[in-house]
C-alpha cells in the first residue's frame, strides 16, 4: 500500500483539530475523547511534553529548526490549525442558538454532560472504600455549587488568565469537559462566545480593508480578554501536559473518582429548567454588570410541564448522551480493531 500523500495527512490533521476544537467549545463534551477516538491522542499528549527544558533551551538559544523538530512543530501546526478554524464556526452556531433556544440548546448540553459521567463510570474499574469516599467529596462539592449564586461575568485578566489554564483541562484529559468548567466560573459566553466573535468582525473588517473597527472599546477589550484567555490556554496545555502525566501515573483512581463525582454534583447547575433571578438593589431597582447586562442573583430551578417542547427538551438530552457514549464505544471498538 502506498503511503499517504503529503496533502492528505495535511487535510486530515486538520480535520482531526476542527474536531477536537468543536468539541472543547461544547460543555459535556472533551476535546480528549476527540483525540483519543480519532487516535492521535498520545501523540498530542508527547507533543506538548516536548515543551521541556531542551525545548525551551533551542527556543531561546535561536534553534528554531531544532525546535520545531522537537516538539513535532508540524503536527502541532495542522492540529492547533483546525482548532482554530472549528472555533470561529462553532462560536457563531452557537451564539444563534442560544439566543433562540436556549432551553434545547442547555438540554443538549445536559445530557453530554451526562454522558461524560458514564464515560468515566465505565472506564472506571477500582472501586474501593478510598475511591467511593473521594467521589463522595466530588459529589458534594459539585452539589455545593448549586445552592450559590452563580459567578457573575468577569473580565479581570488574570482571571481571564486562569479560566484559560483550567479550560484546557478537556484537551488534555478525557471525559473532563473544560468548557463545563467556564460555565462554573461564569465566563462561558464571554470566553468562548463573545470575545471570538469580536474576532471574528476584526478579522472580516481588516480584509476588507476596514481599519476602523479598531477604534471600537468593545472589540480591543474583546481581543485583549481573547488574547489573555489564548496565553492561559497555551501555558495551562504545556503545564498541565506535564502534571497530569505524574498525577494519573501515581493518584489515578483518587484523580477519576474525584471527577466523576464533582461532574455529577454539578449537573444541577446546567439543569435545562431553570428561570433567571436578576440582583436588585434596596430599592428594587436592578443592577447591572459590567457589560450594562442585568445580573443575575441566582436560578429557580423547575421541573418541566408536560408539552411538546419538554419532549423535544428531552429527547435532546438522550441525544447529547448518546453522542459522548457513541464517541466512547467507536473508540473502544478502533482499538480492538487496530
Amino acid at each position: 500500500m502506498n503511503p499517504p500523500k503529503p496533502i492528505e495527512t495535511k487535510r486530515f490533521l486538520i480535520l482531526k483539530g476542527i474536531a477536537m476544537g468543536a468539541a472543547n467549545k461544547v460543555p459535556g463534551v472533551s476535546g480528549g475523547i476527540v483525540a483519543f477516538v480519532l487516535g492521535f491522542y498520545e501523540q498530542f499528549i508527547e507533543s506538548l511534553q516536548k515543551f521541556d527544558r531542551l525545548g525551551i533551551s533551542l527556543l531561546f538559544t535561536g534553534q528554531f529548526s531544532r525546535f520545531f523538530r522537537h516538539i513535532n512543530g508540524r503536527f502541532l501546526g495542522l492540529i492547533f490549525t483546525g482548532i482554530i478554524i472549528s472555533y470561529f464556526s462553532v462560536s457563531k452556531v452557537l451564539d444563534f442558538f442560544i439566543v433562540r433556544y436556549e432551553l434545547y440548546v442547555w438540554s443538549l448540553f445536559f445530557g453530554m454532560i451526562i454522558g461524560s459521567v458514564i464515560y468515566i463510570y465505565n472506564d472506571f474499574k477500582a472501586w474501593k472504600w478510598q475511591s467511593i469516599v473521594w467521589a463522595v467529596v466530588g459529589v458534594l462539592a459539585g452539589m455545593s455549587l448549586s445552592f450559590v449564586s452563580p459567578q457573575a461575568q468577569n473580565d479581570n485578566l488574570w482571571f481571564v488568565f486562569l479560566c484559560g489554564m483550567l479550560s484546557i483541562t478537556g484537551m488534555a484529559l478525557p471525559g473532563f469537559s473544560g468548557s463545563f468548567i467556564l460555565m462554573l466560573m461564569g465566563n462561558y459566553v464571554l470566553l468562548l462566545v463573545d470575545s471570538v466573535n469580536a474576532l471574528f468582525e476584526t478579522l472580516l473588517h481588516v480584509f476588507s480593508g476596514d481599519f476602523n473597527i479598531f477604534s471600537d472599546p468593545y472589540i480591543l477589550n474583546m481581543l485583549k480578554i481573547l488574547t489573555v484567555f489564548t496565553l492561559g490556554s497555551i501555558f495551562g496545555l504545556i503545564v498541565l501536559s506535564h502534571l497530569l502525566n505524574f498525577v494519573l501515573k501515581n493518584y489515578k483512581n483518587t484523580t477519576l473518582a474525584v471527577i466523576m463525582g464533582f461532574i455529577t454534583g454539578s449537573l444541577g447547575v446546567v439543569w435545562p429548567w431553570k428561570t433567571k433571578v436578576f440582583k436588585r438593589n434596596g430599592v428594587g431597582e436592578l443592577i447591572l454588570d459590567s457589560n450594562g447586562n442585568n445580573r443575575i442573583e441566582n436560578y429557580q430551578r423547575y421541573l418541566p410541564d408536560p408539552n411538546t417542547e419538554t419532549i423535544i427538551a428531552i429527547l435532546l438530552i438522550i441525544l447529547g448522551a448518546a453522542i459522548v457514549l457513541g464517541l466512547q464505544w467507536y473508540g473502544k471498538h478502533q482499538k480492538k480493531t487496530a
